[in-house]
């Protein structure tokens, strides 16, 4: 459930994910029950549904684009309503999100990264549980236990995961690292950090694309990864956890150096430009999450049209081999949805093999559904499902993505990751990560 504590091996087969937040809840929660409806006109209104994402970039629109007309197609009669607000990692939609859930007028579903990121929506009393909808619709059979008792609380489950996403990959050009004299890609931390010296040092290009700050964010949570490992990364967000170790320390010393060779339009760029200038050649290496997969490999106008072995490839996060850094994008039934049958239908359009299938193999994911068809899986897609599969595969949730973090402490760590990015004090830093963990762990 929300909240159980940190474990590092999957106990089922393909998806036993185990749960990644940190801390257990206490509290009882009120809410109303999905199968229940009321008899009120909201209930039965399938008129239309307002689907509220962040997606808005290539790969995850023509992924929502799909999965949108295959429910057109499913439910005539309901107009599908897109409100997604662009921004990478929700950074704009969840500040929109967030007014509109306070003066309560919410979408008919939003989405949400399942684990921690929910807490806060479950706690205010702001989405339903959607147990019996999991009933009705065979759901529970479908898929993996342990996702399902990662986006319930209290034996609710109150979220329909779309996907599965790894958030510790290294893409990187062939061309790039061959003009430097760069056999393959990294395999830890300190090569890593040789590599970059020895692109900058032998080739005019870009050692590492960043973007806007955020994926800032998302490199510190791989190289914390790779330089504790995934147990040491999983304490991280346990009760108590140490963040002013030597271990972390040393994680964020190279966190400081490995910053010093980013590319300087950083601050106004998000990730579709850092990925980009890896396929284009203008850099060596992006740390990203695999949605970058599908817009390298997507046809315009959206996609890059890109070939994996050519234009670009790809490995583990240095030092994160046999490790998934995961998390998930889903979607959930506000409380006092405006069309709720409307939204009851968009999620088993999200819910069904038929739209998992058509969506993710664009967005660059994986299926949450375990009956998903694996031959629409191929190139990463493939290695990623293995990856995924491989019982010796441990798991650590994503921090920045939704899963081990809840939304106080992600704000706090986004405001420490600002800071340091003007004084470059990697000592400050730790001191700002250890109050917040303090602070924030519940």
């Amino acid at each position: 459930m929300l909240g159980s504590r940190v474990r590092t091996h999957r106990v089922r087969g393909r998806g036993g994910l185990t749960a990644m937040t940190a801390v257990a809840l206490g509290g009882a929660l009120v809410l109303a029950g999905c199968g229940g409806g009321g008899g009120d006109k909201k209930s039965s209104d399938k008129s239309k549904v307002e689907v509220f994402s962040w997606w808005t970039g290539p790969g995850e629109a023509d992924g929502l684009a799909a999965m949108k007309a295959d429910f057109e197609k499913n439910n005539p009669g309901t107009t599908f309503e897109n409100a997604a607000i662009a921004g990478g990692s929700g950074t704009q939609a969840k500040a929109v999100l967030a007014s509109r859930l306070q003066n309560r007028k919410p979408p008919d579903s939003f989405q949400g990264h399942a684990g921690a990121e929910l807490l806060d929506y479950i706690k205010a009393g702001q989405i339903e549980p959607l147990n019996s909808f999991y009933d009705d619709n065979g759901m529970t059979k479908v898929y993996p236990k342990q996702l399902l008792d990662q986006i319930s609380y209290q034996g609710k489950i109150y979220s329909v995961p779309v996907n599965i996403h790894r958030s510790n990959m290294l893409w990187y050009s062939p061309a790039v690292l061959k003009a430097a004299g760069i056999a393959g890609p990294p395999k830890t931390v300190a090569e890593f950090v040789a590599d970059l010296k020895q692109v900058q040092a032998k080739t005019k290009k870009v050692p590492l694309s960043l973007g806007a700050q955020w994926t800032a964010d998302h490199l510190l949570e791989s190289v914390l990864l790779g330089d504790l490992g995934a147990d040491g990364y999983n304490a991280l967000w346990k009760p108590g956890a140490d963040w002013s170790g030597p271990q972390v320390t040393k994680a964020l010393g190279d966190f400081a150096e490995i910053m010093k060779y980013t590319s300087v339009e950083a601050a106004s760029t998000d990730w579709q430009g850092a990925s980009k200038a890896v396929v284009d050649g203008k850099a060596a290496f992006n740390i990203m999450g695999d949605w970058a997969y599908g817009y390298f490999i997507g046809s315009a106008p959206n996609g890059l049209g890109k070939k994996l072995g050519t234009d670009f490839n790809y490995a583990a996060s240095p030092g994160t081999d046999g490790t998934y850094l995961w998390l998930s994008d889903s979607f959930t039934l506000p409380k006092g949805a405006p069309h709720r049958a409307g939204a009851l239908a968009w999620l088993k359009e999200a819910g069904s093999k038929q739209g998992q299938d058509l969506f993710n193999p664009k967005k660059g994911s994986i299926p949450a559904r375990t009956d998903a068809d694996k031959s629409l899986y191929t190139g990463y897609l493939s290695y990623a499902l293995q990856q995924w599969t491989n019982p010796s595969t441990k798991l650590a949730g994503s921090m920045w993505h939704g899963v081990v973090a809840n939304n106080k402490w992600h704000t706090d760590i986004d405001t420490a990751v600002g800071l340091f990015l003007q004084s470059k004090d990697a000592a400050k830093l730790q001191k700002a990560l250890a109050d917040a963990a303090k602070n924030d762990a519940q």
